[in-house]
């Protein structure tokens, strides 16, 4: 079983449904587990300015499923969602990333892990380390001293995490 994070965000019809629904959908796959998550949490987006604020969360689970799998299925979700790619950092109605697995670090044409500029985006950093604070990213970086020392951007807390019980 590796250890994931993933990142989620949302902007377009009804972000924090959609974070909910994709949450679900991790919940109650068969090769996903103890899943958990952060708060959600309103910001400004990140590009384009554009565009309306974004809902984002990040979540840890436990999974069986070999990187590229796990990929294929993040995308399945987000399809499921309606998502759209016609702009770079464009708005989205559900945005699925892949943070960390495990200590591993992985560079092929598909996928990217850590996900490139992981300690740069407080929407990820300060989720991150209210659910794994105590977590080092591959390069030794303390995700708390991350987190401490990040702007926020005007990022605050929408919703408490939600529960999978």
């Amino acid at each position: 079983m590796a250890k994931c994070y993933i990142g989620l965000g949302a902007n377009l019809q009804q972000p924090a449904e959609a974070i909910a629904s994709a949450l679900a959908k991790l919940h109650a796959h068969s090769d996903v587990s103890n899943l958990q998550c952060s708060s959600l949490y309103h910001s400004k987006p990140m590009g384009p300015q554009d565009q309306p604020d974004y809902v984002n969360a990040v979540a840890a689970f436990e999974t069986k499923l070999e990187p590229l799998l796990l990929l294929d299925l993040l995308q399945t979700i987000e399809q499921e969602h309606g998502r759209l790619r016609e702009r770079y950092w464009g708005p989205r109605t559900l945005d699925l990333d892949i943070l960390l697995i495990d200590n591993r670090t992985i560079d092929n044409e598909r996928l990217k892990v850590p996900h490139p500029g992981i300690e740069l985006r407080e929407f990820v950093v300060i989720p991150l380390a209210e659910i794994a604070p105590e977590l080092d990213l591959p390069n030794g970086k303390s995700v708390k001293s991350l987190a401490l020392s990040i702007p926020d951007n005007e990022l605050r807390i929408l919703a408490p995490a939600p529960s999978f019980t």
